[in-house]
C-alpha cells in the first residue's frame, strides 16, 4: 500500500515529575491554578504524531510517505527517518519558522501535562496531496493526523474530492476545533481514530450519537487505555482487542502513534481488523516500554514471540511472514 502520513513533525522535550499531579491540584482553585513542577530529568527526543507513525511503519517494513511542514533545523531528523525507512521527499521546509516542539511532563501515575509550539507546522495548510499522489502513482490511504487545523481540514477535503481513502485522527486538535470543523474533518472517512475520551469529546462537539457517527465514517477505532481497543463499523459486530502484555511501563508518550502504525501496517499486509489491532497493540507496548517515541526497535523473532504470548500462536503465524528477518 502507498500510505501518506500527514500531521505534526516535532521534537519532544520530555520530563519526569517524581510525584502525582493530582496531589497538587485543589478542586475549588482550578480556575486560578499556577503551578511549577521540579522535575528529575529532561530528555530530548524526535517526535510529532506523523513522524512517530511513519517511523513505526518503517520498523515493520513499510515505506510510508511523511507529509508535513518543518523548519531548516530538520536536516538531522530527516536523515534519521530516512535511515529507518521513511520517505521524506514530500516534507515542506519553512524558510522562516523552526520545527514544532512538544514539551511534556509525566508523573508517577503516567498522567501528563504538555504544551505544543506549532512553529513551521502552521505552513502545513499550504501542502497539497495531489503532487504526492502523482509522484507515487496514486495513494491507497491518507492518514490525516493532528496538525495545523486548517491543514487537517484541507487534507480531508482533498481526500474526498480526489477519492483518496483516508483515516481521520484529530487527536490533540479536538480541543480547539468547533463542532462544524470536527464534522468536516471526519465526514466520509474510512477510519476514525480516537481514544475513549476523544471519542466522547468529538461526539459532544459534533452532536453525534454512536449510530450517527457511523453514518459519517465507515469504521471507528477507539483505544481504551488498559482496557484495550474497540472497533465498530456498519456491517460487522463490534470487535474488542485486549492490550498486549507489557514487560515494564516506562513512558506513555507516543503509545497511540505506535498503535496506529501497527494497525495500518497490518491492514496493508491484508490482515483483518482484529489482527491489525493486535499488531498495533503490541507495537504500542514497545513504545510504552521505552523513553521517547522513536527509540524502540522491532526484532522479528521477539515481536512474533510476544504476539503469540499475548494473542496466541495463530496470530503469530499470520504475522511472521510479513516481518523482515
Amino acid at each position: 500500500m502507498k500510505i501518506a502520513v500527514t500531521g505534526s513533525i516535532a521534537t519532544d522535550h520530555l520530563m519526569s515529575f517524581p510525584g502525582r499531579f493530582a496531589d497538587q491540584l485543589i478542586a475549588d482553585q482550578l480556575h486560578k491554578v499556577s503551578l511549577s513542577f521540579l522535575v528529575d530529568d529532561l530528555v530530548l527526543r524526535r517526535g510529532g504524531v506523523a513522524a512517530n507513525i511513519a517511523f513505526g511503519m518503517g520498523q515493520l517494513g513499510l515505506r510510508p510517505v511523511l507529509v508535513g511542514a518543518v523548519g531548516a533545523d530538520f536536516a538531522d531528523y530527516r536523515s534519521w527517518l530516512e535511515r529507518h525507512g521513511v520517505d521524506c521527499d514530500s516534507v515542506h521546509v519553512s524558510e522562516v519558522a523552526h520545527t514544532a516542539r512538544f514539551v511534556c511532563t509525566t508523573d508517577l501515575d503516567m498522567c501528563q501535562i504538555a504544551s505544543f509550539y506549532a512553529g513551521a507546522m502552521s505552513e502545513a495548510r499550504n501542502i497539497e496531496l495531489a503532487p504526492v499522489a502523482e509522484r507515487l502513482g496514486g495513494l491507497d490511504l491518507v492518514l490525516v493526523g493532528a496538525n495545523d487545523p486548517e491543514a487537517m481540514l484541507r487534507h480531508s477535503a482533498e481526500c474526498r474530492e480526489r477519492g483518496f481513502p483516508f483515516a481521520a485522527d484529530p487527536s490533540q486538535q479536538l480541543a480547539r476545533m468547533p463542532g462544524e470543523d470536527v464534522i468536516a474533518l471526519i465526514d466520509g472517512a474510512d477510519y476514525l481514530m480516537t481514544n475513549d475520551y476523544e471519542k466522547s469529546l468529538l461526539q459532544s462537539k459534533a452532536g453525534l450519537s454512536d449510530e450517527q457517527l457511523l453514518e459519517r465514517v465507515k469504521i471507528r477505532v477507539t483505544t481504551l487505555g488498559k482496557h484495550g481497543v474497540e472497533i465498530a463499523g456498519r456491517d460487522f459486530e463490534t470487535i474488542h482487542v485486549p492490550i498486549a502484555r507489557e514487560i515494564r511501563a516506562v513512558d506513555p508518550t507516543g503509545v497511540g502513534d505506535g498503535f496506529r502504525a501497527g494497525f495500518f501496517t497490518a491492514l496493508s499486509w491484508g490482515l483483518g481488523l482484529e489482527r491489525a489491532a493486535q499488531v498495533g497493540s503490541l507495537l504500542a507496548t514497545l513504545v510504552l516500554e521505552t523513553v521517547g517515541t522513536q527509540e524502540y526497535q522491532v526484532r522479528r523473532d521477539l515481536f512474533v514471540k510476544r504476539l503469540g504470548e499475548s494473542y496466541g500462536d495463530v496470530a503469530a503465524d499470520e504475522v511472521r511472514p510479513h516481518l523482515l528477518p
